[in-house]
């Protein structure tokens, strides 16, 4: 229950420090590099969801087949 949370502030934590990022590099007029830098944090973002959902599927599969 605690990793749960803890996804959750890592991913808001991401969010806000790509906001601000983008919002600097956007006032700069470097927009092609704002929107990379949105695009790497979407991405960070991504491999977390994905590492989530691979602990929840192996988690799933060792109690239906009742391994450990």
């Amino acid at each position: 229950m605690l990793t749960d949370a803890t996804i959750l502030f890592q991913i808001a934590g991401i969010g806000i420090i790509v906001a601000l990022i983008h919002t600097i590099l956007k006032q700069m007029g470097k927009e092609e590099i704002a929107q990379f830098a949105t695009l790497i944090g979407f991405i960070i973002v991504l491999v977390l969801v994905i590492d989530g959902l691979s602990e929840l599927f192996q988690q799933i599969k060792s109690v239906f087949l009742f391994q450990g």
